[in-house]
């Protein structure tokens, strides 16, 4: 299985470049699509008995062919010395490397254009190794906000404790915005992260990746290098390239699109090879790397990502359409409505490759209430749509921010960023379009 590890090396780097090499996978002379290359890229299954798909390598540890192999498995392993150009990386055990997680991670690079990836038990593990891995003592974190709320507590509550500051800036698509939060005391100096969620969850406010990279390199001296770390999650591989717009590393909850059947939890980073191999190492020893029946799960899941991506995203233009007419609706909160006159359509424009299926709406609540109950009544008379926290599934989910996913947000942060009591946030499926708007319609009769 790790014997072809040189060429998939080989393939990664040609693609990131940009360029096709020699060592790109093409066909008559043409570079294959990565929706191709989900079928088949860093497997052969002439290395496990013919099999069309790899097996579960359901193991905790692997058997070396000697004490020789073995050393030199740790040697590269625990980073004692450098890979040979034609040396494996051997198997040793599963919180290290699985030949599901290896195949996986290499396949996940693709749509990125990334050197490498690490793929962990789940998105907040993804987020919390990472930004362990960048931060130290006495750094400072600036961010975007709102954040969904594990990141948010992770970054204001637990980060903290380690001696780790931070400094929010909102996700208005104003790149002045992000100046400001540098501009407060002590954060210019003290800043190793600028860690941003474009589109936003749930408000999908877009923030300027380019903006942010600007930011980091002014800021950076031969000796310290300000990281920009980009959560790509509610655009996914597909619609969004933060890597190609100069960031450090993306990151994405990988339970959401990329796995995308609502049956697994997972989360990934990519980036460069060197960062990459500080996080894994970092990831080693936290034990927070995913498993090999999941990494098998996302393997299934990758083979169709574009095609329902691309449906749900088809969908919730629809939904949104319907939203924005429906009197019942205050505001709508989707990227395909933006104007020319608004922040961030020029970002939009500039970012993004579609609209997404995420559809965020603020009912409209009676004189003197703060919507709660309107939006209450809505979620509870909905049919189709299943009410439930998560996204990016082919079922289509909605759910209540203020109370729920959010509900671990400071108060006055909550509605400083303007998730209400009255906002719904739907993750739009893969049912008929005239179903979920005739759903909607008469949950909207409740309200």
């Amino acid at each position: 299985m790790t014997g072809q590890s040189s060429l998939a090396d080989g393939a990664r780097r040609a693609y990131h470049d940009g360029m096709i090499q020699d060592d790109y996978p093409t066909l008559d002379g043409r570079p294959l699509s990565p929706e191709s290359l989900m079928m088949s890229y860093g497997y052969d299954p002439h290395l496990s008995e013919g099999a069309v798909k790899p097996p579960i390598f359901q193991t905790s540890t692997f058997v070396f062919r000697s004490a020789e192999e073995g050393k030199a498995f740790f040697e590269i392993a625990m980073g004692e010395r450098p890979r040979g150009a034609a040396e494996p990386m051997g198997l040793i055990y599963s919180r290290l490397n699985n030949p599901n997680l290896e195949i996986l991670e290499d396949r996940l690079t693709l749509w990125d254009r990334a050197e490498a990836c690490a793929v962990f038990s789940s998105g907040m593990s993804a987020i919390a190794t990472t930004l362990l891995y960048l931060l130290n003592p006495g750094d400072v974190i600036v961010h975007s906000e709102p954040l969904y709320g594990g990141t948010d507590y992770l970054i204001k509550r637990i980060l903290p404790r380690f001696g780790i500051g931070n400094a929010g800036f909102r996700a208005s698509g104003r790149a002045e915005d992000i100046q400001t939060a540098l501009a407060q005391p002590e954060v210019a100096e003290r800043v190793a992260v600028i860690f941003v969620e474009t589109p936003a969850n749930p408000t999908n406010a877009l923030v300027d990746i380019g903006a942010c990279v600007a930011a980091a390199r002014l800021l950076s001296t031969p000796t310290r290098r300000v990281r920009v770390a980009v959560d790509n999650t509610f655009l996914g591989p597909l619609f969004q390239h933060p890597l190609q717009m100069g960031a450090d590393l993306v990151l994405y909850s990988a339970t959401k699109f990329i796995g995308g059947h609502s049956d697994l939890i997972a989360g990934a980073c990519l980036g460069p090879a060197d960062l990459i191999e500080g996080v894994k190492g970092m990831r080693l020893m936290l034990g927070t790397m995913a498993d090999a029946h999941t990494s098998w799960l996302l393997l299934r899941s990758l083979e169709t990502l574009k095609v329902r991506m691309e449906a749900q995203a088809a969908g919730a233009r629809r939904v949104a359409r319907f939203l924005a007419q429906h009197p019942k609706v205050e505001r709508v909160y989707y990227p395909g409505l933006l104007a020319p006159s608004d922040a961030g359509y020029d970002i939009f424009k500039k970012q993004c490759l579609s609209t997404g299926s995420m559809v965020t709406f603020n009912v409209r609540a009676m004189e003197g209430s703060d919507g709660e109950a309107e939006a209450f009544r809505f979620l509870n008379a909905l049919k189709l749509f299943h009410l439930a926290v998560s996204l990016g599934g082919t079922e289509s989910l909605a759910e209540h921010p203020y109370t729920m996913t959010h509900a671990d947000v400071a108060l006055e942060d909550r509605l400083a960023m303007g998730i209400t009591p009255k906002m719904v946030r739907l993750s739009i499926g893969l049912e008929s379009p005239e179903d979920l708007i005739a759903d909607l319609g008469q949950a909207l009769r409740s309200v």
